[in-house]
């Protein structure tokens, strides 16, 4: 896949000094690129209203969080220590949402501080009832087709455990009815990286899920919008995605005398290309005339995963003082112990491997890992090989760099271990 000529925010000076400075491997994140993308995001077209959350789960550092709530942004929690964490940053409780796979045991502790929760299960929602009898609850569904950018990032449809099957809409009546709950809030989300006419035709079937229940105020159709990382890639444009369903909502408050307020939920559109990796080629290797030539950067699976386990593809720069003026074609392998540590799958097949054309490198060139700022920081294997945690810099408006999470020191991975004898 092509990527990009040149690095989106880094240049070789401004990587130059961060590495001097802060070490690599290190995230490094663009304050005026996430102010923009939560500027786009809450325009995004709607009929009635508009409750933009960010997927926190995506990287939920809290100068990101600072920064989003500042913006207007609400916040999308898929724990409840995500909850308490983006409290923690300042988030007022009343725009915190949780959507989770494993309802935490302070659940009604955290609904009384004011959050709002969405049932996702059935027991979930029994649990909810006897503990918050006759209050406000959201539903979370699995309207029964999902999309996303594979398998494993499509959450919808029979193959997937997010959210109450679709078909059983009476037995969530009857636990409601059990316990006198208000369901104000319908809540779908169909996978990352998905095809917006797929959207498009759930939030319709999402509409008819609100149908069902005369108190709902609100539909949150989660996100899940594509982000070109690569050159080629095409990314969602959320002024075209919208705007249909934004006349849906009008049709259905004709039909109905009911104005839903729309809530949306994207992470990655607001994070992927807001940060990169910056890396060090620490070692070269060949395996000969049928081989590859390997650069070997002093990170991988411990600050980026996504490759491993997605196929994901990211642009990668080599940026030198003075430019080389050959280029090769080169594999890039991270510093793992582990065959699967690989940087550069082929695209559209993550069991295979694909080569980059860069420059010719020398041990100690900077790399640069663009599209690194959504499931990266916040997914990864952290502490395979004993790796410390990177640390995460903020580039603010003038470019100036700030520590937002110090790198840790090999004595931290170890704290909390407890010796026998």
């Amino acid at each position: 896949m092509a990527q990009h000529a040149q690095p989106r925010f880094l240049d070789y000076t401004t990587a130059r000094t961060i590495a001097d400075s802060f070490g690599t491997p290190v995230y490094v994140y663009d304050m005026a690129t996430l102010q923009a993308n939560a500027a786009e995001v809450l325009a995004f077209p709607n009929a009635f209203g508009l409750t933009a959350r960010y997927a926190m789960k995506a990287s939920p550092n809290a100068a990101i969080l600072k920064i989003f709530n500042q913006a207007g942004l609400h916040i999308d929690a898929s724990s409840g220590h995500e909850v308490r964490r983006a409290m923690a940053a300042g988030v007022p409780a009343a725009h915190i949402s949780l959507s989770t796979q494993e309802l935490p045991a302070d659940f009604a502790e955290l609904y009384a501080a004011g959050i709002e929760i969405n049932a996702c299960s059935l027991s979930q929602l029994e649990r909810f009832g006897e503990a918050c009898p006759g209050r406000a609850i959201g539903l979370r569904f699995n309207p029964g087709s999902g999309s996303g950018g594979n398998n494993r990032t499509n959450v919808g449809g029979p193959a997937s455990s997010f959210g109450i099957w679709h078909a059983w809409i009476d037995q969530v009546k009857a636990i409601v009815e059990r316990y006198q709950l208000k369901v104000v809030r319908i809540h779908t989300h169909i996978g990352s990286g998905s095809d917006p006419a797929v959207w498009q035709k759930i939030s319709e079937l999402s509409l008819d899920m609100v149908r069902q229940f005369p108190e709902v105020v609100a539909l949150n159709l989660g996100g899940g919008y594509k982000v070109a990382r690569m050159a080629d890639e095409v990314g969602t444009d959320l002024q075209a995605c919208g705007a249909p369903v934004a006349e849906k909502f009008r049709e259905f408050a004709k039909e109905t005398g009911r104005e839903i307020r729309l809530e949306i939920e994207p992470g990655t559109y607001l994070l992927a290309n807001a940060c990169s990796v910056l890396s060090v080629v620490q070692d070269i290797v060949s395996t000969g005339a049928d081989g590859y030539e390997f650069l070997k950067l002093n990170t991988g699976m411990t600050e980026i995963l996504r490759p491993s386990i997605y196929g994901a593809q990211h642009p990668i720069f080599i940026l030198q003082g003075e430019a080389a003026a050959a280029t090769c074609d080169y594999m890039i392998a991270g510093h793992c112990c582990e065959s699967g540590d690989i940087l550069t799958p082929a695209a559209g097949d993550p069991e295979l491997l694909a080569t980059r054309s860069l420059p010719v490198c020398r041990i100690g060139d900077l790399c640069v890992i663009d599209g690194a700022g959504a499931y990266c920081a916040a997914m990864s294997t952290k502490h395979y090989n004993s790796y410390p945690e990177a640390a995460e810099v903020m580039l603010d408006a003038a470019k100036v760099p700030h520590v937002i999470r110090r790198r840790q020191t090999l004595e931290d991975i170890w704290a909390n271990e407890v010796a026998l004898g």
